[in-house]
This record gives structure tokens, C-alpha cells and sequence, in this order.
């Protein structure tokens, strides 16, 4: 008589290809963040290379889609990686999923697939993107970033915001507010991405994974066009 199939054989035919499925979709997520991130680094004219040279922080969220939520709404997942050591200066950490919600956002995508890009510009900020969901231009100061090769980026609303958002959307990039949205790290993205539950805190500050395959080029990238943190030292501490 042949013997019954274990639940376990059954569990592990049915639970690993959606694993792999979960990872292999958070991995396209990373490399296409990186994508997006060079393709607007190598256009001189969108963020200031002065002002990536002080940003602790960058998190991508390529493609984001309206999406109808009540009055209408947007979700956007991307990753954030920010400068290690224990005052930002050092190299570029693994990369965090990250979650990007909210109703202001609909209302400035139109319907269209909007790649956006922000820059956080001092720890407070950090620190409190990193802890839990942070409400912009409520829980931590945002702008929408100055554009061009240096220009405006020494205004006085740069120079407070403690992140910097910018769009692109049909080939166009500019600076936009994303005030009353939300970001927040997204831990189940991280679990399938790394394989178990780690924090974003752990991946970013405290370097608790390695950076993955999917996520080399793009903190390649940022390790070259921003090896060091220009920021006042004094006010990384």
C-alpha cells in the first residue's frame, strides 16, 4: 500500500514557490529602484549633486500607481538605503523596503505611473523614518527639492526641510510635495526580500544583512556619486 504523502511534503510543495515568488518580486522592486535612481542621477539638471552630498538618507519608489481608496488614494513600495557608521558618514547601507501611502499623492500622479525619489536631509529624520510611519509635514518637515545643477539649493526652505521629494512622470522631473502623505518601512517586503524578519532599523543602522544581489548597483551607485557626507559635521550629531 503506498503511504500517505507527510503534510509536511505537501506544505513545502505548496509554501516554497510562493516564497520565491514573494522574494523574486521585492528583488525586481530593488533593481528597478536602482534603475530608476541612475537614470535621473545622470541627468545633471535634476538633483542637485550638492544636496545629495548632504542627504543621509535616499529612498526610490519607482512606478507609483493612483489607486482608488475612499475619495481616491496611492501606494507606493520602494526601498531606502541611508550613509552608515554612527553618524552618516560612512558608505551606503542594504537596502530597507519602504512604503509610500497617501491621498495626496493620487491627486498629483493624474492616473500615470510616477517615479519618485526623496532625500532625507538630517538624522531626526531618519531616525524617525526608521522607528515607524512617518506622516510628512507633520511628523518630520518636508519640501518639494530644488532642481538644477546647484540652483536654489542654499533657500531657506531647503535648508530646514528634513526631506526633499521629487517626481517624474512622462519624462518630466521636478520637485513636489508629498505633504500629508505617508512613508513607513515595510516589513513583510523585508522578510521576503532577506529571508526572515528583520527590522529596517537593523538592515540600515546596525547592518544586520549584507547588501543582496538585486541592491549592488544601486548602493554602487550612490557609493560613487556621493562617497561622502557633506553635511556640517555638527549637525550629524
Amino acid at each position: 500500500m503506498r503511504k500517505p504523502v507527510s503534510l509536511i511534503c505537501v506544505l513545502t510543495l505548496i509554501v516554497a514557490p510562493a516564497l520565491a515568488r514573494d522574494k523574486e518580486r521585492e528583488e525586481k522592486r530593488v533593481e528597478n529602484s536602482g534603475r530608476v535612481l541612475k537614470e535621473i542621477l545622470d541627468v545633471p539638471d535634476d538633483i542637485p549633486g550638492d544636496l545629495l552630498g548632504k542627504a543621509e538618507c535616499v529612498a526610490i519608489f519607482p512606478s507609483v500607481l493612483k489607486i482608488a481608496i475612499g475619495i481616491g488614494g496611492s501606494y507606493g513600495r520602494g526601498v531606502m538605503t541611508c550613509r552608515g557608521r554612527e553618524h552618516y558618514t560612512g558608505a551606503w547601507s542594504a537596502p530597507s523596503m519602504m512604503a509610500l501611502e497617501g491621498a495626496n499623492i493620487g491627486l498629483q500622479l493624474g492616473g500615470t505611473a510616477t517615479d519618485f525619489v526623496l532625500l532625507v536631509m538630517n538624522p531626526r529624520g531618519a531616525d524617525a523614518i526608521l522607528s515607524s510611519k512617518v506622516k510628512l509635514g507633520g511628523d518630520a518637515s518636508a519640501a518639494a527639492g530644488p532642481k538644477g545643477r546647484t540652483a536654489q539649493a542654499d533657500t531657506d526652505i531647503t535648508m530646514r526641510a528634513e526631506i526633499l521629494s521629487y517626481s517624474r512622470a512622462r519624462g518630466l522631473f521636478a520637485g513636489v510635495s508629498l505633504e500629508g502623505s505617508t512613508l513607513r518601512p515595510d516589513p513583510p517586503a523585508n522578510r521576503h526580500l532577506y529571508g526572515r524578519d528583520v527590522s529596517a532599523r537593523d538592515i540600515i543602522r546596525n547592518g544586520k544583512v549584507g547588501v543582496p544581489a538585486a541592491g549592488r548597483k544601486l548602493v554602487s551607485l550612490l557609493n560613487q556619486k556621493s562617497p561622502r557626507n557633506r553635511s556640517n559635521p555638527h549637525s550629524l550629531k
